[in-house]
Formats: C-alpha cells, structure tokens, sequence
C-alpha cells in the first residue's frame, strides 16, 4: 500500500510532466499551432532551458539500483580517522607561487543574504565578469537574472539548495534543484542533513546527495557538511557518503553557522576524498592570505563575497560570507 508521501509525489510528478513545469519558473506554455498570428515555439537541444532531466526515483528505486551501504553496517570512526589524519598530505604545487590576480579562477563570487537586491545582483554579475571568477552563488530566486547577465561569458551561475539548514526533506531538495538547473545554474552547492548525519542515518544523508545528482542532470554538485557543527570522525564519514553518491565537491561551511572555513578542516577533507574531488572552502574567507592558505591546504574552489578585496590583495573590512 502506498504512502500519503509517495501518492502526493506522483501527483505532483504528473502535474509537472503534464504542464511542462519543470522547465522552471520561467517557463510559460508556447502557444498551441493553429492559433493564429502565433508562430511555433522550438527549443534548441543547448538550450539550458531544459525539460528532460532525469525522473525523480522513489527511495525503493534507488536502493534496490545499486549497492549501498547498509547503516546497520558498524562504521570504526576512530580507525577511520586514524588512517585519514596518518596519511601524507601533498601540498599542490600550483599554490606554491600563487600571486592575488591568480586567485580569481578559484572564487565562487557569491550574494547569499536575504535582502541580496537586484541591483547587488547585477554588480555582483559585472564583477564577476570584470575579474572573471568562477561562479557567481546566488540563492534560487536569483538564478535566472544572474544567467542572463553572465550569458555568453565563462563565469558559472551557482545555486544553494536546502539551504541554510539542509533539513528540508530529499524530495523538496530534488525539485529545487531541477528547477534551478532549468533557470540556468550549472553548479549546485547542496546543504547535507546535517541531523542525520549526527544521528548516524548513513543512507538517508547518502539519497539525499544522491537525488540531487541525479536532479542536476550531470551539473556540478557541491555539498556543504557544515564542519562547524561536526566532529572530525562525522567530517570524514560526510565526506565519504558524498563521494559514494557521486557528488562533484565536499565544501566545509554555508557562512550562516557558528563558523566558517578552517585549514584544518581543509587539510581533513582532502585527504578522505584523494585527490580527484573538488574541496571547496567557504565562510569567513576575505582576505588574500587566508584564501592562498585554504588553496595550499588543498580547496581547488573558495566561496567569498570579498572576492574583489581578494584579488586586489588589499584587506576587506566588511563582515560575513
């Protein structure tokens, strides 16, 4: 017998199929053929715009699709991080000779509070643009504005989902990021469910990264394990789990918690994911030396809102992200 949740999720999943809604909340119905003076809508198959992304699996689906680890499965968190923090590091030897201008291909230049305007949109746009940094991070409702402005131009437009928290359920996450990835964002920077994580839910945190990156569509996923709140053994498992879904990044922090980044929890996270996933930095990072400490403490990508102060080299006095 079916759930409530599950019969509300099909609902909603024909309800999109139907209205073509899941292009994004952009989208509106082209006209019909025959109406006349109305000329047929084509979508081109670049068109970022898209309405095929993969189908929302059940949770049954997903853990019968593949091998997962069972939670019952007992986990040696100390021998676990024992062999992490015994393991060599290697300094990248990029970062050795790093100059400010350098750091611009490192920084998601990001505009994540609530009263961002739209014209802080847009500057945040033109800087990007001016410097060329990586991403701009933007919150959903602003996604499409800030692809449009970037369009023709290399900087990626990046998104949070179940943000700031992570407790919004795998479902919400999973529509969220269809609908941003519809409005232009090619990079997703995904809160874990940082309660079951503590809890030791494994599967449950490892599905929820992993409908994500199955909603993305083949666009980067990030996940943000909110380092602040875990302790070295849960840092190292959070990162584990985000490998096994298939997420593209591990990241330490959402700006919106106690604390941000550390060198530390950098040098941590790099060594669980080897040196084939992405480790982003974020919160609290607005200087130049921080930034080239984080890079040589292994993040390949830095999450600021002082980015410009950054690579200028000169110290920024604000506060926040």
């Amino acid at each position: 017998m079916e759930s409530i949740v599950e019969q509300i999720a099909k609902e909603v999943m024909l309800k999109l199929k139907s209205e073509n809604a899941n292009r994004g909340s952009l989208y509106t119905q082209p006209p019909k053929k025959n109406e006349p003076g109305m000329v047929e809508m084509v979508t081109k198959p670049s068109s970022k715009f898209v309405d095929l992304l993969p189908p929302i699996k059940t949770m049954e689906q997903l853990q019968s699709g593949c091998a997962v680890e069972s939670c019952e499965k007992p986990y040696d968190y100390a021998a676990r991080v024992k062999e992490v923090m015994s393991s060599s590091f290697e300094r990248p030897r990029s970062s050795d000779e790093l100059r400010p201008s350098d750091l611009a291909k490192y920084i998601d230049h990001t505009l994540l509070k609530a009263n961002a305007s739209k014209d802080e949109i847009i500057k945040l746009c033109q800087e990007a643009r001016e410097y060329t940094f990586a991403s701009v991070c933007v919150n959903p409702a602003n996604v499409a504005l800030a692809a449009k402005l970037l369009e023709g131009c290399p900087v990626k437009v990046c998104t949070v989902i179940g943000f700031p928290l992570g407790a919004t359920s795998s479902f919400v996450k999973a529509m969220e990021t269809r609908d941003a990835v519809a409005n232009g964002a090619t990079e997703i920077d995904m809160v874990i469910n940082v309660g079951a994580l503590k809890s030791k839910d494994f599967e449950l945190v490892k599905n929820d990264i992993a409908r994500v990156v199955e909603s993305a569509g083949g666009n980067l996923v990030k996940v943000i394990l909110e380092t602040s709140l875990l302790t070295d053994e849960e840092k190292i498992k959070a990162c584990e789990l985000s490998k096994l879904a298939g997420a593209d990044f591990v990241k330490t922090s959402t700006g919106f918690s106690t604390s941000g980044a550390t060198v530390e929890d950098i040098r941590l996270m790099r060594k669980t994911v080897g040196p084939d996933m992405g480790v982003k930095a974020s919160g609290g990072i607005r200087d130049t030396e921080t930034t080239m400490n984080m890079i040589k403490a292994g993040a390949t990508r830095i999450g600021a809102s002082a980015s410009v102060s950054i690579v200028k080299g000169v110290k920024d006095a604000g506060k926040g992200y």
